[in-house]
Protein backbone atom coordinates (compact mmCIF):
# COMPACT_ATOMS: atom_id res chain seq x y z
CA UNK A 1 0.00 0.00 0.00
CA UNK A 2 1.21 3.58 -0.62
CA UNK A 3 2.44 5.92 1.66
CA UNK A 4 -0.21 8.38 2.14
CA UNK A 5 1.67 11.88 1.16
CA UNK A 6 1.24 14.83 3.92
CA UNK A 7 2.25 18.16 4.31
CA UNK A 8 2.51 20.48 7.31
CA UNK A 9 1.27 24.09 7.57
CA UNK A 10 2.91 25.41 10.86
CA UNK A 11 4.45 28.78 11.88
CA UNK A 12 6.08 27.05 15.17
CA UNK A 13 9.05 24.86 14.65
CA UNK A 14 8.72 23.45 17.41
CA UNK A 15 5.46 22.02 16.35
CA UNK A 16 6.08 22.20 13.18
CA UNK A 17 8.85 19.62 14.06
CA UNK A 18 7.04 17.11 17.35
CA UNK A 19 4.29 16.63 14.21
CA UNK A 20 6.96 15.53 12.01
CA UNK A 21 8.64 12.78 14.33
CA UNK A 22 5.50 11.78 15.57
CA UNK A 23 4.27 11.06 11.66
CA UNK A 24 7.54 9.99 10.95
CA UNK A 25 6.67 6.36 13.29
CA UNK A 26 3.63 5.97 10.93
CA UNK A 27 4.94 3.86 7.36
CA UNK A 28 1.47 4.44 6.28
CA UNK A 29 2.10 8.23 5.98
CA UNK A 30 4.86 10.11 4.15
CA UNK A 31 5.65 13.82 5.18
CA UNK A 32 7.01 15.21 1.24
CA UNK A 33 7.20 18.87 2.81
CA UNK A 34 6.67 21.46 5.95
CA UNK A 35 5.71 25.32 5.09
CA UNK A 36 5.53 28.20 7.72
CA UNK A 37 3.96 31.19 5.85
CA UNK A 38 0.78 31.16 3.20
CA UNK A 39 2.61 32.37 0.38
CA UNK A 40 5.04 28.84 0.61
CA UNK A 41 2.01 26.67 1.26
CA UNK A 42 0.20 27.62 -1.80
CA UNK A 43 3.72 26.99 -3.78
CA UNK A 44 4.01 23.39 -1.69
CA UNK A 45 0.38 22.32 -2.24
CA UNK A 46 0.38 23.15 -6.30
CA UNK A 47 3.71 21.83 -6.63
CA UNK A 48 3.49 18.37 -4.49
CA UNK A 49 -0.24 17.45 -4.81
CA UNK A 50 -0.57 15.77 -0.95
CA UNK A 51 -3.44 13.97 -0.27
CA UNK A 52 -3.93 15.58 3.11
CA UNK A 53 -2.87 18.51 5.16
CA UNK A 54 -2.14 19.08 9.00
CA UNK A 55 -3.07 23.10 8.92
CA UNK A 56 -2.03 25.26 11.98
CA UNK A 57 -4.92 28.10 12.49
CA UNK A 58 -2.98 30.91 13.08
CA UNK A 59 0.35 31.62 10.34
CA UNK A 60 1.52 34.93 11.26
CA UNK A 61 -0.83 37.50 10.97
CA UNK A 62 -2.96 35.38 8.48
CA UNK A 63 -4.88 32.16 9.19
CA UNK A 64 -5.08 29.05 7.59
CA UNK A 65 -9.12 29.43 6.63
CA UNK A 66 -7.31 32.39 4.30
CA UNK A 67 -5.37 29.76 2.75
CA UNK A 68 -8.37 27.89 1.96
CA UNK A 69 -9.94 30.88 0.40
CA UNK A 70 -7.11 31.06 -2.26
CA UNK A 71 -6.89 27.64 -3.39
CA UNK A 72 -9.00 26.88 -6.20
CA UNK A 73 -9.69 23.37 -6.15
CA UNK A 74 -9.47 21.45 -2.82
CA UNK A 75 -8.67 17.53 -3.46
CA UNK A 76 -7.67 16.55 -0.15
CA UNK A 77 -8.10 15.90 3.47
CA UNK A 78 -7.76 18.39 6.03
CA UNK A 79 -6.70 18.20 9.71
CA UNK A 80 -6.39 21.57 11.34
CA UNK A 81 -4.00 22.27 14.32
CA UNK A 82 -4.68 24.68 17.21
CA UNK A 83 -4.19 26.02 20.24
CA UNK A 84 -7.73 25.80 22.27
CA UNK A 85 -10.04 28.08 20.60
CA UNK A 86 -13.46 27.53 21.22
CA UNK A 87 -15.06 29.56 18.13
CA UNK A 88 -12.63 27.76 15.77
CA UNK A 89 -12.82 24.29 17.46
CA UNK A 90 -17.07 24.48 17.20
CA UNK A 91 -16.56 25.47 13.43
CA UNK A 92 -14.74 22.48 13.05
CA UNK A 93 -17.19 20.42 14.62
CA UNK A 94 -20.16 22.23 13.21
CA UNK A 95 -18.39 20.93 9.17
CA UNK A 96 -17.36 17.45 10.28
CA UNK A 97 -13.72 18.80 9.79
CA UNK A 98 -10.90 17.33 11.85
CA UNK A 99 -8.48 18.98 14.49
CA UNK A 100 -6.12 18.24 16.53
CA UNK A 101 -5.48 20.57 19.57
CA UNK A 102 -1.88 21.59 20.84
CA UNK A 103 0.12 20.31 22.36
CA UNK A 104 -0.33 17.63 19.80
CA UNK A 105 -1.25 14.24 21.81
CA UNK A 106 0.02 10.86 20.02
CA UNK A 107 -3.35 8.87 21.07
CA UNK A 108 -4.89 11.88 19.72
CA UNK A 109 -3.22 11.82 16.37
CA UNK A 110 -3.52 8.26 16.17
CA UNK A 111 -7.21 8.40 16.16
CA UNK A 112 -7.19 11.28 13.35
CA UNK A 113 -4.73 9.33 11.40
CA UNK A 114 -7.33 6.36 11.91
CA UNK A 115 -10.70 8.78 10.47
CA UNK A 116 -8.44 9.72 7.58
CA UNK A 117 -7.55 6.45 6.31
CA UNK A 118 -11.25 5.84 6.73
CA UNK A 119 -12.47 8.24 4.92
CA UNK A 120 -12.69 8.27 1.00
CA UNK A 121 -10.27 10.46 -0.48
CA UNK A 122 -12.28 13.71 -1.10
CA UNK A 123 -15.66 12.80 -0.07
CA UNK A 124 -17.87 16.29 0.44
CA UNK A 125 -14.67 17.70 0.78
CA UNK A 126 -15.82 20.99 -0.84
CA UNK A 127 -19.29 21.35 0.54
CA UNK A 128 -17.90 20.75 4.22
CA UNK A 129 -15.04 23.41 3.52
CA UNK A 130 -17.87 25.73 2.42
CA UNK A 131 -19.66 25.40 5.56
CA UNK A 132 -16.74 25.68 7.87
CA UNK A 133 -15.72 29.14 6.09
CA UNK A 134 -19.79 30.04 6.29
CA UNK A 135 -19.99 29.98 9.54
CA UNK A 136 -16.50 31.02 10.72
CA UNK A 137 -18.45 34.06 9.17
CA UNK A 138 -21.57 33.72 10.81
CA UNK A 139 -22.15 34.26 13.98
CA UNK A 140 -25.58 33.29 14.43
CA UNK A 141 -26.87 30.92 11.86
CA UNK A 142 -25.08 28.25 12.32
CA UNK A 143 -25.24 25.28 9.87
CA UNK A 144 -24.51 21.39 10.76
CA UNK A 145 -23.01 18.95 8.24
CA UNK A 146 -25.52 15.52 9.30
CA UNK A 147 -24.08 12.50 7.73
CA UNK A 148 -26.16 10.08 6.13
CA UNK A 149 -25.89 7.29 3.61
CA UNK A 150 -25.72 9.33 0.92
CA UNK A 151 -23.33 11.43 2.25
CA UNK A 152 -24.57 14.72 4.12
CA UNK A 153 -26.98 16.90 4.47
CA UNK A 154 -26.27 20.69 5.69
CA UNK A 155 -29.02 21.62 8.48
CA UNK A 156 -29.54 25.55 9.76
CA UNK A 157 -29.20 24.36 13.91
CA UNK A 158 -32.42 26.79 13.78
CA UNK A 159 -34.73 24.39 12.02
CA UNK A 160 -33.79 21.52 14.57
CA UNK A 161 -36.75 21.63 17.09
CA UNK A 162 -35.56 19.08 19.09
CA UNK A 163 -32.98 15.72 19.39
CA UNK A 164 -34.35 12.51 20.76
CA UNK A 165 -31.96 9.32 21.64
CA UNK A 166 -32.69 6.00 19.85
CA UNK A 167 -30.17 3.98 21.22
CA UNK A 168 -27.27 5.05 19.44
CA UNK A 169 -28.51 7.14 17.40
CA UNK A 170 -30.48 10.08 17.67
CA UNK A 171 -33.72 11.10 15.97
CA UNK A 172 -33.55 14.87 14.65
CA UNK A 173 -37.18 16.18 14.41
CA UNK A 174 -37.21 19.30 11.95
CA UNK A 175 -39.45 22.30 11.55
CA UNK A 176 -39.70 21.56 7.70
CA UNK A 177 -39.44 17.94 6.77
CA UNK A 178 -39.56 14.23 7.92
CA UNK A 179 -37.76 13.16 10.95
CA UNK A 180 -34.04 12.51 10.25
CA UNK A 181 -32.20 9.52 12.12
CA UNK A 182 -27.96 10.17 11.99
CA UNK A 183 -25.38 7.69 13.55
CA UNK A 184 -24.33 9.25 16.27
CA UNK A 185 -25.23 9.60 19.72
CA UNK A 186 -27.23 12.27 22.04
CA UNK A 187 -24.18 13.23 24.00
CA UNK A 188 -22.25 13.94 20.70
CA UNK A 189 -24.91 16.62 19.94
CA UNK A 190 -25.22 17.88 23.57
CA UNK A 191 -21.67 19.10 23.42
CA UNK A 192 -22.37 20.67 19.95
CA UNK A 193 -25.63 22.48 19.99
CA UNK A 194 -25.88 23.13 23.88
CA UNK A 195 -23.96 26.83 23.29
CA UNK A 196 -26.44 27.24 20.65
CA UNK A 197 -29.84 27.76 22.59
CA UNK A 198 -30.41 24.13 23.03
CA UNK A 199 -30.44 21.64 26.42
CA UNK A 200 -30.65 18.76 27.19
CA UNK A 201 -33.89 18.62 30.06
CA UNK A 202 -33.92 14.70 30.05
CA UNK A 203 -31.58 11.90 29.66
CA UNK A 204 -33.25 10.99 25.69
CA UNK A 205 -34.13 14.79 25.24
CA UNK A 206 -32.21 17.62 23.98
CA UNK A 207 -34.55 20.72 23.12
CA UNK A 208 -34.06 23.83 21.40
CA UNK A 209 -35.28 26.25 23.46
CA UNK A 210 -36.38 28.50 20.92
CA UNK A 211 -39.35 26.48 20.01
CA UNK A 212 -40.71 26.24 23.56
CA UNK A 213 -44.55 27.04 23.62
CA UNK A 214 -45.31 26.29 27.46
CA UNK A 215 -43.65 24.83 30.47
CA UNK A 216 -45.84 22.91 33.21
CA UNK A 217 -44.38 23.22 36.21
CA UNK A 218 -44.07 19.72 38.34
CA UNK A 219 -41.38 17.56 40.12
CA UNK A 220 -39.48 17.81 37.03
CA UNK A 221 -42.13 19.07 34.83
CA UNK A 222 -43.67 19.30 31.34
CA UNK A 223 -42.12 21.11 28.41
CA UNK A 224 -44.95 21.55 25.38
CA UNK A 225 -42.84 22.23 21.84
CA UNK A 226 -43.73 23.74 18.95
CA UNK A 227 -44.51 20.82 16.59
CA UNK A 228 -46.99 19.37 19.53
CA UNK A 229 -44.37 17.24 21.03
CA UNK A 230 -44.54 17.34 25.20
CA UNK A 231 -40.99 16.46 26.52
CA UNK A 232 -40.45 15.28 30.31
CA UNK A 233 -37.99 17.35 32.07
CA UNK A 234 -35.84 15.33 34.55
CA UNK A 235 -36.12 15.93 38.12
CA UNK A 236 -32.31 16.45 38.24
CA UNK A 237 -31.79 18.63 35.32
CA UNK A 238 -34.94 21.26 36.49
CA UNK A 239 -32.64 23.41 38.84
CA UNK A 240 -30.36 24.10 35.53
CA UNK A 241 -33.01 24.28 32.90
CA UNK A 242 -34.37 26.60 34.89
CA UNK A 243 -31.27 28.72 35.27
CA UNK A 244 -30.78 28.61 31.32
CA UNK A 245 -34.19 30.05 30.78
CA UNK A 246 -33.33 32.41 32.93
CA UNK A 247 -30.24 33.40 31.27
CA UNK A 248 -31.96 33.62 27.96
CA UNK A 249 -34.34 35.79 28.92
CA UNK A 250 -37.44 33.10 28.18
CA UNK A 251 -39.41 33.71 31.32
CA UNK A 252 -42.32 31.99 32.18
Amino acid sequence: MNSLRVIIIDDEKPSSDRLVNLLNAYSSVCVTGVFDTLETALAGIKAQKPEAMFLDVHLHNQTGFDLLRKLERIDFEIIFTTAHDRYAVDAFKFSAIDYLLKPIDADELANALHRLHERTHGKNLTARVENLLNNLNEKENKTIAIPTQEGLTFLDIHDIIRCHADANYTRLHLRNGAPMIVSKNLKQFEELLNPHGFFRVHHSSLINLEFIKKYNKGKGGIVFMSDGSEIEVSVRRKEPFMRKLEEMKIVF
